[in-house]
């Protein structure tokens, strides 16, 4: 959330802002309502400091034993005009907040102005892309012949994009999640916990799931609840409504937790696969920080994330987002996205087959975002840290995906694919898997 002064004192800057980000959201409505409240407040104090100068009259008026019914009279007159101001009052703040809350955030300075994930920026590119003997096969075709990997079961079960893995696919998963906590607990200084699936609408609020992108959730209705798309709801809203010490910061805590997506309006490829699914596992890192190391530690959460790829020796590459397509609650975001040999090429792109294999194959695949949200999300949390001095500020809030848990499983079975089948296991993960291939015969139990 913005602060309502300078959403006030600046709605040139506010609408390049959005014009920037392509956000069709009309705040006319916004500036016209904050004026009708700061028209309600002026006439609210006036009439509350007329009620209290008739009610100190009517005190002399008594101690002199004079006529007091005319001065009772004023007062309840402006008892009655008070209470009608308030309930103005009371219908236009809720309508404001409102607006305010679908207001994007202000993006970075360095974020490079553009329309769509055409414009990002790629940064750098790590590891190198594989070339291969055979034409490369998607993850979902390599799952369900190794028989770890079943999406018929899933439907009969919950529906479309609710995947169920068994065997050897099943204990790659758990060990994909144990390796990336042990990382980044132990490597990167991040405090684990386990946090709640199903939180208030008011925790959904907070980190801006709401009301923007109510249709994208799943709501437990009875309860009032709603399933969590990402640990970092739950993780963020932990410190709610408190008043940090300045030397507490940084707070590092990593999250692993199941994610629920309805993923309304996703169509074609993304629908098949572990790419855009329901419910899908992810090991999150959220971080409280003073604002003047937020940019600094953005860099650092983004390496935290990368050192994962670099450990399981996945070829990936860092993408600064452009305005156009960066994240509603965003001030800045990097994309980590991993080469995915198996699928088809993106039109336009330089797919594996362009490298020498023949066939259009192979494209870049988003695994993870990190980003700082300035004080947006504290604001709308009253997350405060206070300084030596006894200043009190918002803190800043990062988060990032450390890593998507599915999307890692789908790139491992395509980058480590051999030409009988099989696929290996990364040396970094096999003293948790317990095995180093995962052999053709693989078949469901």
């Amino acid at each position: 959330m913005l602060d309502i002064k300078w959403v006030r004192e600046n709605r040139p800057a506010l609408q390049k802002m959005l014009a920037d980000r392509r956000s069709k959201l009309d705040i006319g409505p916004l500036y016209t309502l904050d004026a009708e409240r700061r028209k309600v407040l002026t006439a609210l104090e006036r009439l509350q400091a007329e009620r209290n100068k008739s009610a100190d009259e009517v005190g002399r008026a008594k101690a002199q034993k004079g006529d007091v019914a005319t001065l009772l009279k004023e007062v309840e007159t402006k008892k009655g005009e008070i209470k009608s101001l308030e309930g103005k009052l009371a219908e236009i703040e809720p309508k404001l907040n409102d607006l305010l809350l679908r207001v994007n955030n202000i993006p970075d300075v360095s974020v490079p102005v553009g329309a769509s994930s055409a414009d990002n920026k790629v940064l750098r590119e790590v590891g190198k892309i594989p070339s291969y003997k055979f034409t490369p096969k998607s993850h979902l075709e390599l799952g369900e012949a190794l028989g770890i990997l079943d999406f018929k079961a899933g439907a009969e079960l919950s529906g479309s994009g609710f995947p169920v893995l068994h065997a050897q696919g099943a204990a790659l998963e758990r060990a994909l999640i144990s390796f990336m906590l042990d990382v980044h607990t132990k490597e990167h200084g991040y405090t684990e916990v386990f946090a709640p699936y199903l939180v208030t609408p008011q925790s959904m609020q907070g980190t801006g799931q709401l009301p923007r992108f109510e249709e994208e959730l799943f709501c437990v209705e009875r309860d009032d609840l709603y399933l969590i798309p990402t640990a970092e709801v739950s993780v963020t809203n932990l410190h709610r409504d408190e008043v940090l010490d300045e030397k507490e910061l940084p707070k590092k805590y990593v999250c692993y937790s199941a994610c629920f997506r309805r993923e309304a309006g996703s169509y074609g490829q993304d629908t098949k696969g572990l790419i855009r699914n329901h419910q899908f596992n992810k090991v999150e890192l959220v971080q409280f920080v003073k604002p003047e190391e937020s940019l600094e530690v953005l860099e650092l959460l983004t390496a935290s994330a990368e050192k994962i790829l670099y450990k399981l020796k996945i070829p990936y590459r860092v993408v600064a987002l452009c305005t156009g397509d960066l994240g509603f609650a965003s001030a800045k975001t990097y994309d980590l996205e991993v080469w995915m040999p198996g699928e088809p090429a993106e039109q336009g792109s330089m797919g594996a087959g362009e490298r020498g294999s023949g066939e259009a194959r192979g494209r870049w695949r988003e695994i993870s975002s990190c980003s700082t949200f300035t004080d947006f999300q504290a604001r709308r949390m009253n997350i405060k840290f206070k300084r030596a001095d006894g200043k009190k500020e918002f803190v800043h809030t990062l988060n990032g995906s450390g890593v998507a848990i599915g999307r890692t499983f789908a790139a491992i079975l395509e980058n480590f694919r051999q030409a009988d089948g099989s696929v290996t296991i990364p040396d970094a993960l096999r003293p948790y898997t317990g095995f180093d291939l995962i052999p053709t015969k693989v078949r469901n139990p």
